[in-house]
């Protein structure tokens, strides 16, 4: 059976209970996302050596774009959804809290796995044939950067017992009280000049606050243009306001060579834009839900979704593959100037091959997000969850941060993805034969 015949299946066994729209926007983020990277990252060949420019650095223009890319907030918001249905249906049936985020990190960090160890591979052969460790270490950077908000998601869903929890105690207050905290950070970090490590808990303050408001779009509180448009609308002046009296920068994403970044740490910026996003994305909710009742659309979606983790993952990986295979076709594409007309006419086929090269990945690699279901009698304790998803996250951190080259014989930061995996292990998200879990019905979120 063909994927799409497939999807169509999937599709038509949907129950009707299911909130179609959560699953467009997990979708749509992620496409945007990647359009985004490939869209930014302008290598070209000068004087025959080659430039890993940055769109964003060289035509500022184009950071006014983030505006319409950096859609991350709706990634999270779309975890708060299914992470309440998801652990009130646990709390319902009495499923432990240990199987519960072990089943929720399974399909995140399956994914992970093989795209590590092909990069520690990778790295291994190419260091034994001479290519430079600053080679490889940019190439790995560029590759494994997407995998940062893993990091913090999944400490984001380690919280959900605690954050739900004060959901239902002080509802949207729980909301401000996060924002709150990330606007103290704020101060903090630039009381005395510039001191993002001083904010670092943003990352959690930030984010999390951004998935209560899932909590509250499952609760029915965000149904609707009367209720989501005044979060449009108030998150849009309070954005208006910190980005023109405030010291943030316009690029909701970093630019190379600015010193201050919206989203490293993420800062109260961020926070306003994600509220004016989710309010602008539910705003819309009705007239896509009815749109998404259509098979076609239905199924497409579906599609998508089926390896969204992967394509994800991978699609920075494919960008790094075609640079290198286009350096030893003598630069073929690569003599364009970033930002000129015939750079951006370039496109076009640099996108095509970007597609026709994830395309031919997909099977060899989507197979690994579609893993069986965790045994029935695999119940980690929640110090053997702490301790895996500590492992995982800052083996994710440190490669996204510096990639996976080392300066040595092997060229490999053994350490740090011997941890990674050691991590994943804990949490099972490997270690069982890949299935066909993916071929049955859509259930509820």
């Amino acid at each position: 059976m063909s994927p799409w015949s497939r999807a169509l299946s999937l599709a038509a066994q949907t129950p009707p209970s299911r909130n179609r729209y959560v699953d467009f926007l997990r979708a749509s983020s992620i496409g945007a996302v990647i359009a985004g990277h490939w869209l930014i990252a302008a290598p070209w060949i000068r004087d025959g050596e080659l430039q890993l420019d940055h769109m964003l650095a060289v035509q500022p223009w184009t950071q006014w774009l983030t505006l319409l890319f950096q859609v991350m907030p709706l990634f999270f918001l779309v975890g708060g959804y299914s992470n309440a249905a998801s652990w009130e249906a646990a709390r319902r049936t009495g499923k432990p809290y240990g199987t519960w985020f072990a089943g929720r990190a399974r399909r995140l960090i399956g994914p992970v796995v093989p795209l590590v160890l092909a990069w520690a591979a990778m790295a291994f052969v190419f260091r034994k044939f001479g290519v430079s460790f600053e080679m490889i270490q940019h190439g790995s950077v560029l590759a494994l950067v997407p995998m940062w908000f893993l990091a913090v998601y999944l400490l984001v869903v380690l919280l959900v017992p605690v954050t739900h929890a004060a959901w239902r105690r002080f509802g949207i207050r729980s909301f401000w009280a996060l924002a709150a905290l990330a606007a103290v950070f704020d101060v903090l970090r630039f009381r005395d000049g510039h001191q993002p490590a001083v904010a670092w808990g943003n990352y959690v303050f930030v984010w999390a606050a951004v998935h209560q408001l899932g909590y509250l779009w499952r609760d029915g509180r965000l149904a609707g243009p009367r209720r989501a448009l005044p979060w449009f609308v108030g998150g849009a002046l309070a954005w208006a306001l910190l980005a023109r009296y405030g010291p943030y920068p316009i690029s909701m994403v970093g630019v190379p060579g600015k010193e201050i970044s919206n989203t490293s740490p993420p800062d109260l910026l961020l926070l306003a834009f994600a509220t004016a996003q989710v309010g602008l994305a539910l705003t819309l909710e009705g007239p896509v839900r009815r749109w998404l009742a259509h098979p076609r659309a239905w199924a497409a979606t579906v599609l998508v979704n089926g390896t969204i983790m992967t394509v994800y993952l991978w699609h920075l990986t494919v960008l790094a593959l075609l640079l290198g295979l286009a350096l030893l076709l003598g630069g073929v594409g690569l003599h364009y100037v970033p930002g000129t007309w015939p750079w951006w006419v370039a496109r076009v086929p640099w996108f095509a091959a970007l597609a026709a090269g994830l395309g031919l990945l997909m099977p060899l690699v989507g197979r690994f997000e579609r893993s069986a279901p965790l045994p029935p009698d695999f119940q980690p304790s929640t110090l053997r969850v702490l301790v895996g998803t500590a492992l995982v996250s800052a083996g994710i951190a440190f490669l996204a941060l510096d990639g996976i080259a080392a300066a040595g014989a092997v060229g490999v930061r053994g350490v740090v993805v011997g941890g990674l995996i050691a991590g994943a292990a804990l949490l099972g998200a490997y270690g069982h034969p890949p299935g066909r879990a993916r071929d049955r019905p859509v259930s509820s979120p």
